[in-house]
Parts: structure tokens; sequence; C-alpha cells
């Protein structure tokens, strides 16, 4: 990796592996739009969670969610990523997805909270990733520049938050 002021790094996928049943949640979700009467959108999870605001699901949607999260980071094994954390000289962040408790969760766990100056997770702004916006917050609450910060991830999603965000990427 080349060198940089601070680094990024997504959460599942890179850090770890979340212990989650992605079906079940998508299932659970799906019961909270019947049980409120509504039809869900045909694109998955990350769309009915999208939709949520819109029909006024947006926190019985995030609770589902984040309740397998939470449990998932109990159990989620440890990815050899993780050890880089350890050996970092610069300040570090995290920018997922999940919610930010099941980050913190994970974290302590596989004790790296201490390695770890910010955690940015999917409720701590008002956007998620692909927007630069939880990205960019994790780069100030470093006090870096995003020229001089890398984000280390393992998807599309993460690469295209980086290229909006102005900061390098890595995949894992």
């Amino acid at each position: 990796m080349s060198t940089y002021d601070a680094v990024v790094y997504d959460l599942d996928g890179t850090l770890v592996d979340l212990d989650v049943n992605w079906g079940a949640v998508a299932t659970d979700v799906s019961a909270v739009y019947e049980d409120a009467g509504k039809t869900p959108p045909g694109d998955g999870l990350w769309g009915m969670l999208e939709a949520a605001p819109e029909v006024g699901l947006e926190a019985a949607v995030e609770s589902a969610i984040a309740t397998h999260e939470r449990e998932g980071a109990r159990t989620a094994p440890r990815l050899a990523h993780a050890d880089e954390l350890l050996d970092r000289t610069v300040p570090v962040a995290i920018c997922s997805l999940n919610c930010e408790a099941a980050c913190r969760i994970a974290l302590e766990e596989h004790e790296l909270a201490t390695a770890v100056d910010c955690v940015v997770g999917r409720d701590t702004v008002a956007t998620q990733k692909p927007d630069p916006e939880p990205l960019l917050t994790a780069v100030r609450a470093l006090e870096a520049e995003p020229a001089e910060t890398v984000f280390v991830g393992d998807s599309p999603r993460d690469e295209l938050t980086a290229e909006r965000a102005g900061t390098a990427f890595e995949y894992v």
C-alpha cells in the first residue's frame, strides 16, 4: 500500500465477515412493509432500505436490519486485513454500510477498537455509500484531506464512494 496520511476501511468483507444471513434480513424487512400494509419495492434489501423513508418505515426497517447486524457482529470472523489496523502509524477510521453499533461491536470483539479513531456507519450521517458524505465525514474526523487518504474496501460501491469523495481506493 502506498503512503497516505490517513486510512479508512470498510468493515464487512474487509476487516470482518459479519455473520448475517442477508436473506433472513430481507425477509424480516419485507415483513415490516407487509405489516404496515405497504408493498416492498422489488429491488432487494438495500432497495427496501432506500425506499423506507418514502413510506414512513425508515425507523422500523433500520431497526430490523440493525438487529441482525449487531447479532452478526458478535460472531463475525476476523479477516486478514484486520491485522493491518494494529500496525498503522496514521489515523484510521471505519466507513461502513452497516450500522455504527455493529461496527463498534465487531471492533470490540476482535480487540481492534483502540486502533480506530472514528466509526461512520450507515446510521451515523443522513446518507449512505456510495454517496461520498459518510467517507468525507470519516476523513474530516481524522483531520485529513481526501487526496491524502486511502479508502480500503471490497466492493464496487466502495470504489465509487472513494471516487466521489476524492480519495484513493484499494481493494482487499
